[in-house]
């Protein structure tokens, strides 16, 4: 199997020290196995994404020396093909629709923060079932049946990262009490899932091996669960640690003093980068 990885940033602020030791990381990797390095832009978020927050990751990608292979793909040119695979769960009768506030509801599609996983759904409208349907509803994936579905035979992934090294099956007690029934969908707003819009995005760029930091360890069983229930291949992953300030914090898209632009207006070097992240 060839190694094909990719760096999928959100284009909704600056890329800083986190973002290019992950890029880099994923692209040396690819070299090294004489693989392919991906460019992917998760900018399903349409009230932050920005094309100007774009074009500076690529500035600031290319100026890190890195290159990817084909061209830029981009979830929103890609809405409509996420909705097969909802169907699919549809038919297997792992869906139902949700009322809730659209503030809950796009806070649990969004992308994950560190040590923040959403709070578990209380099943306020677990009672209903699609035929119950109405416009602004979204549809959460019935995570007891969705279970049911492999019995005691539940799929796991390949972990390829230091931390959590070796291979993990996803466990009913995770996946019930720590995951839920989650969101997947909202029409009315277009929101889909990111971690649904993610993995369906590995499989049509035929993904081998997820890099990525270990912040998302804990959301990869609802993938590869997603993945399984679908019969799609599952890739392997390669949780990295994370770039940390000096308080311990992970590094966000809220700490503009390290974004690799403002370092490269400084006078800086990408191999000044690579020293600073420890690569």
């Amino acid at each position: 199997m060839t190694f094909r990885t990719r760096f999928a940033p959100s284009p909704t602020g600056p890329l800083h020290l986190g973002h290019a030791y992950s890029a880099i990381l994923a692209h040396d990797m690819a070299v090294a196995a004489g693989g392919d390095f991906l460019l992917r832009m998760e900018d399903t978020d349409m009230q932050r994404s920005k094309p100007e927050w774009e074009a500076l990751i690529l500035e600031d990608l290319a100026w890190l020396g890195l290159a990817w292979k084909g061209p830029v793909l981009r979830q929103s040119d890609r809405l409509e093909s996420y909705e097969p695979a909802l169907d699919d769960l549809r038919r297997m009768g792992l869906l139902y629709p949700c009322s809730c506030s659209r503030k809950d509801i796009r806070a649990a599609a969004a992308a994950p923060q560190e040590g923040a996983m959403p709070d578990v759904y209380p099943g306020t409208c677990k009672h209903r079932d699609m035929a119950s349907w109405r416009p602004g509803d979204a549809l959460r994936l019935h995570m007891d049946r969705a279970l049911t579905v492999f019995g005691d035979d539940l799929p796991g992934f390949s972990e390829t990262g230091t931390k959590h090294a070796g291979y993990h099956r996803v466990s009913a007690d995770h996946a019930l009490s720590r995951i839920g029934d989650v969101v997947l969908f909202r029409k009315d707003d277009g929101i889909i899932a990111y971690f649904l819009a993610s993995a369906l995005d590995d499989v049509a760029q035929d993904i081998s091996h997820v890099v990525r930091g270990e912040d998302l360890f804990d959301f990869t069983p609802i993938q590869v669960l997603l993945l399984s229930l679908l019969g799609l291949p599952v890739p392997a992953y390669h949780h990295h640690g994370l770039i940390r300030d000096g308080n311990g914090r992970r590094l966000a898209k809220r700490d503009d003093a390290r974004a690799i632009s403002l370092f490269r207006a400084d006078g800086k070097t990408p191999q000044d980068i690579r020293s600073m992240i420890g690569l």
